[in-house]
């Protein structure tokens, strides 16, 4: 049924809303292919730029999109950074020469099909070379763009996509967010409103013992932390993302305002929270915890149901034997010209790539999702508070993983503007600025990681990493915490380096590279290139602290260290002070949380 055409507003059932995890990590001064800068130029070719153009499409035929976009900080910096500038166009070009030579090629074996597709190649990264020369290579403008006419609502992430439950310190998670928030406002203009919790990981307040002893073998006492919650708050950061089972494992509690009101949660209202026999899943909550509620964070749980939909590459939409076949590449030059064909195919027998098919396909696999959200939320359509799908993806999955996964993402904004469904897309800030919140929820700790906790980051794999980022935390915070670096630029200097070499060695992507495997030798490369920086940086601090000054090879390899690792500019060492913490405006006036309430 298509919309009717008059101009009667009603107010939607049920929304859906997608959210985007665009991160890589930091690979620009750390080697090319065929792991390093290639990765940040394939995201770009194929991801951010296709989706940019999705964005143009939509905005030129008046379609809502609203999605959460999260650009990680350490994203940001990369596409930002000069060599990345310099390097994409060359990178856009070897792409188009390759096609060229692979179409000659063809039409020489009497190939014409794969001719065809080698052409379609190098429309595909000439339009990309042609977008990128009109951003004036700036695709965070683009972006921006996007995001202050209200298309996206771009959110932020981990400084360098630390696993916050693992990490050593409340300052290092507190810095982790305070370089994010200060990093997003110096590249989008604005105070992001929600964050993509690195691996969707969450820590409640409470007891914590280091898990690993240290490198030389000692071991630091455990200590009381902070929740997740709290340091999100304290930065006024409003919400965030959790996967299923962290809600599902929960329980609701009173909120203050209830129970200052002298009223407590009923059995019905508790019962309303659920949806046979679960807890619901379409619809935000307070986070519980010992921190100040008048801040109170808000969360949006993973809805699984459609999800497997879209990351499964067996049973999901890229699995289906019309899409391009990610593995099998022609080379030189990298070209893909195959098909998926079916489950379990081997390489040997793929067939031809046909696009206009999988384009076409895509279509229906659209209109499949569209009818898997109205079936998950249909009970709640006539709630009085409509339920909301949250459908959180990593962006590279669309692109470059799924290469038709951004037409699939119009097209789902298409189906939902032009057929009467009752749903609509909707930014998580834009719902939480509609409608209340079901309660506050205690949460426990886990991720959306495999297994559900922490074990993809700390295992026998990655303990190693863990027994050199704690000590360097605790240096970091005594270093900053003392202050002599405040009292000249050179020691200001040395500190910032310091910290941005912790960032680096904090990112949860080299324990996740690890366990999966995927590039295990360049991960462990790269964190002992970032442990042996830091120790140099160290070294050279302590060589500061005890001389007033530095020698001139301490000096030469700092500027080396700095050239190589030259992001978050203007990073503040204050923020690893013990017990740092954002400072509100004590003149500003507390504006009550909006009504937490249950779904009637």
């Amino acid at each position: 049924m298509t919309k009717a055409s008059d101009n009667t507003t009603k107010r939607p059932a049920g929304y859906l809303t997608f959210t985007l995890h665009a991160h890589l990590p930091y690979v620009v001064n750390h080697g090319t292919w065929p792991h390093g800068m290639e990765w940040l130029h394939e995201a770009a070719a194929e991801t951010y730029l296709p989706l940019l153009r999705v964005l143009n499409n939509l905005e030129r035929d008046g379609i809502r999109f609203q999605c959460n976009l999260n650009l990680s900080p350490i994203l940001l910096e990369q596409l930002s950074h000069p060599v990345f500038i310099a390097e994409f166009p060359k990178y856009l070009t070897r792409k188009i020469v390759a096609a060229r030579e692979d179409e000659a090629f063809f039409m020489q074996s009497g190939e014409a099909h794969l001719a065809e597709t080698a052409r379609f190649w190098h429309r595909f990264f000439s339009q990309a070379l042609e977008d990128f020369r009109a951003l004036d290579g700036n695709i965070i403008a683009g972006f921006r763009h996007h995001n202050e006419t209200g298309l996206i609502d771009i959110i932020t992430c981990g400084a360098t996509h630390g696993y916050m439950p693992l990490l050593g310190t409340d300052e290092s998670v507190r810095a982790q967010i305070r370089t994010a928030v200060d990093t997003h406002i110096r590249h989008i203009g604005r105070h992001p409103r929600g964050i993509w919790a690195p691996e969707c990981g969450y820590r409640p307040a409470g007891f914590w013992n280091y898990p690993v002893r240290f490198a030389d073998g000692t071991a630091a006492p455990g200590f009381d932390r902070i929740g997740v919650e709290q340091a999100l708050s304290e930065s006024d950061i409003e919400f965030f993302f959790v996967d299923t089972h962290l809600v599902e494992e929960g329980h609701r509690v009173p909120s203050p305002y209830e129970l200052l009101r002298g009223e407590v949660p009923t059995d019905e209202q508790t019962v309303a929270m659920t949806h046979g026999g679960h807890r619901s899943l379409y619809q935000p909550y307070y986070v519980d915890g010992p921190y100040d509620k008048r801040y109170a964070t808000s969360i949006f749980p993973r809805d699984p149901r459609t999800g497997i939909q879209v990351w499964s590459g067996d049973s999901g939409y890229p699995g289906d034997g019309v899409y391009l076949d990610f593995h099998k590449k022609r080379w030189p030059g990298g070209h893909r010209y195959w098909r998926v064909t079916g489950a379990k195919v081997d390489m040997g027998d793929k067939q031809p790539y046909y696009p206009q098919e999988a384009a076409e396909r895509v279509k229906s696999h659209a209109s499949h999702f569209v009818h898997l959200v109205y079936e998950a939320l249909k009970s709640g359509f006539n709630d009085s508070i409509p339920p909301v799908l949250c459908a959180p993806f990593d962006a590279e999955l669309f692109g470059h993983w799924w290469f038709e996964g951004p037409l699939w993402l119009e097209a789902i904004a298409r189906v939902l503007h032009n057929y009467d469904t009752g749903i609509e897309l909707i930014s998580c800030s834009e719902y939480l600025d509609q409608y209340p919140r079901a309660g506050f929820i205690a949460l426990p700790e886990g991720s959306w990681g495999a297994g559900g906790h922490n074990e993809v980051w700390m295992n026998p794999d990655t303990s190693w990493t863990y027994t050199h980022i704690y000590p360097a935390e605790l240096f970091t915070r005594e270093v900053a915490t003392a202050g002599k670096w405040r009292e000249s630029a050179l020691g200001k200097r040395i500190a910032q380096q310091l910290c941005r070499e912790l960032l680096l060695l904090e990112s949860s992507d080299w324990q996740f590279l690890i366990t999966t495997g995927a590039a295990r030798d360049y991960a462990e490369a790269r964190f002992t290139t970032h442990n042996d920086q830091f120790n140099e940086v160290k070294a050279i601090w302590e060589a500061f602290e005890s001389n007033g000054h530095l020698t001139q090879a301490e000096d030469a390899r700092l500027a080396e260290i700095e050239r190589r690792d030259n992001v978050f500019p203007h990073i503040d060492p204050g923020m690893w002070v013990a017990g740092a913490r954002q400072a509100r405006d004590a003149s500003a006036q507390v504006s009550p949380l909006p009504a937490a309430q249950p779904v009637a």
